[in-house]
């Protein structure tokens, strides 16, 4: 795309390198303090709470991003070996520009669903990150479980599915939030989806027409 490659120009210097990396250290750290500091959650001075904003503490437009995934050590520790991986995956096919810009749009989607809702959450966010790598990369096998090769096509199905279901059955924030994640995957995939939906649709009128004088 030429605007993107205008973009990456003018403002490519500015891409932070391994930036998966490098929140998912800060999400780590917000976690572990949490752990063994007793007090004041941390997790509750980071939030995207409106109300708070509007007193003031506007660093929550971005400290949000640092809320850990989870509160299970164990889970945390996949969910960002996770965004670990996913991130050097994209950042390998797209360039640090590109992903520091996916991530970025995704962020003012956050921010603007909150502006809406009166909070915003990072969880869909992060798991846009998730279907982005299986537009890229479908046929990937993952193990689930440590043990079950699964593609990654098929899990992106669950995480749809799953979305959906958040989507309806959640409270107003979640659905904001899906729907920004969901845009955002969108804003940078739906042409290549367009293209596939119509070869596919072209492919199938042409077995049909085949069939029907040829048969």
């Amino acid at each position: 795309m030429k605007w993107l490659s205008q973009m990456e120009r003018k403002f490519g210097r500015y891409a932070i390198p391994h930036l998966m990396y490098t929140l998912s250290g800060i999400m780590l750290a917000v976690y572990l303090i949490d752990l063994f500091f007793s007090g004041t959650p941390m997790q509750s001075l980071l939030a995207l709470d409106m109300d708070l904003v509007a007193r003031g503490q506007i660093w929550r437009f971005l400290t949000f991003l640092f809320l850990p995934p989870s509160s299970s050590p164990l889970w945390v520790l996949l969910n960002l070996y996770f965004y670990c991986l996913l991130g050097n995956a994209l950042e390998k096919e797209w360039g640090t520009f590109r992903l520091n810009l996916f991530y970025l749009s995704g962020i003012l989607g956050s921010v603007l669903a909150a502006l809406v809702t009166g909070y915003g959450v990072n969880r869909y966010l992060n798991l846009s990150l998730f279907l982005a790598f299986a537009a890229l990369y479908p046929n990937f096998e993952l193990l689930l479980f440590f043990a079950v090769p699964v593609k990654v096509k098929y899990l992106a199905v669950i995480d749809l599915l799953y979305n959906a279901s958040s989507f309806f059955y959640g409270d107003w924030a979640s659905r904001a939030a899906i729907l920004m994640s969901l845009l955002n995957v969108l804003l940078f995939f739906g042409a290549d989806l367009f293209h596939w939906v119509k070869r596919k649709a072209d492919y199938w009128m042409m077995r049909r027409n085949f069939r029907k004088y040829h048969w």
